[in-house]
């Protein structure tokens, strides 16, 4: 690996990286260093919750700059540990790829952790796109924006309203390859849609065809027998494969006696890559027979969804109690909305 790869290795491993008893490295430094104040151990914990985006230099300012990070939208004021003499080369307009820590709990100054690469302004079409794949494949970055967040639910209630309207529920089983067309038939309409409304299109007559990629399935639930597609408020856009067979199980429980049936429901209890929502769903839609399907699977005859479904959930999905939910839509800013556009152009 080059330099800079390794340097960002190494900051990851120091900041954030988890050790075998749940530590990192930040929280060792400060069980070992018995002289620091309360405000000084406040900072360092800080560290562990690195802000990494791609910015923009908005300015400089005496030794710090003021970037704009085009993933959460929000400005930073930040230093380097070596003084102004790190951003010379860096100009007004420019970008830059490094990850920032707090240098005050207030949030208002901070300080560049790890590697910086710098991009001129004639990289914003490249640096822009980079940005809206952070954005969509790592929403947590993002959602560092408390206005992001509750943008991102508004965006997704609508979008949840316009799906079931358009697809008649929020809950769906259908054939993968029937789930995929009613996806793409969504999506075409709901740009279409979005098209027609934007202003002058009515006046000029000519309507764009859709550019979205075509939606497909992953490939392990593109070979399911069926796919549950469900909406939630909550949990957001979800697809759960063989989800007609798991609810097959729950409107007759004695397929529970079946090898198939007991490893499927097993793997939605076990599995990290499904949320609670699918089995949460099922047993609130058969409340008559969801005791005995658990009874069965568990060989716990006392067993009562009521009194103990929750705990179950919790014990084998601790990952999904662990943190408060987000948004199912990631919402870009303004900037990053412009720079995307003017690529496009």
């Amino acid at each position: 690996m080059d330099e800079t790869e390794a340097i960002r290795i190494t900051d990851h491993f120091i900041l954030r990286y988890r050790l075998p008893d749940g530590s990192t490295v930040v929280d060792r430094f400060i069980a070992g260093r018995k002289g620091l104040t309360p405000s000084d151990q406040e900072l360092l914990l800080g560290w562990r919750d690195p802000v990494e985006g791609l910015f923009e230099v908005r300015r400089k300012d005496g030794d710090a700059v003021v970037l704009l990070n085009l993933i959460d939208d929000v400005e930073y004021r930040t230093y380097a540990n070596v003084g102004r003499a790190a951003f010379r080369g860096v100009s007004r307009g420019g970008f830059l790829h490094t990850c920032l820590v707090p240098l005050h709990p207030s949030g208002e100054a901070w300080l560049v952790s790890g590697a910086m690469s710098h991009y001129p302004r004639s990289s914003a079409s490249e640096i822009a796109q980079e940005a809206l794949r952070l954005a969509t494949h790592h929403p947590e970055l993002v959602f560092r924006n408390p206005e992001k967040t509750e943008q991102g639910w508004q965006w997704m209630r609508a979008d949840r309203a316009a799906f079931v309207e358009f697809c008649g529920g929020d809950e769906l089983v259908l054939p993968p390859a029937e789930a995929e067309d009613l996806l793409n038939a969504y999506y075409r309409h709901g740009q279409e849609a979005a098209g027609a409304a934007r202003p002058g299109r009515a006046r000029s007559g000519r309507q764009p065809g859709p550019d979205l990629p075509s939606f497909k399935l992953p490939r392990e639930l593109a070979a399911a027998d069926t796919v549950g597609v469900i909406y939630d408020e909550v949990d957001g856009l979800n697809f759960y494969g063989d989800y007609g067979m798991l609810r097959d199980l729950f409107a007759e429980p004695a397929l529970t006696g079946r090898r198939r049936h007991q490893d499927l429901l097993r793997t939605y209890l076990r599995e990290e890559s499904i949320t609670p929502l699918p089995i949460r769903r099922l047993a609130a839609a058969h409340p008559e027979t969801v005791d005995a399907v658990f009874r069965k699977l568990l060989r716990k005859p006392g067993f009562t969804w009521n009194e103990d479904g929750d705990a179950l959930l919790r014990r084998r999905k601790p990952w999904y109690y662990e943190s408060a939910p987000r948004p199912g839509v990631s919402v870009i800013g303004d900037r990053l909305g412009r720079l995307l556009g003017e690529g496009r152009r």
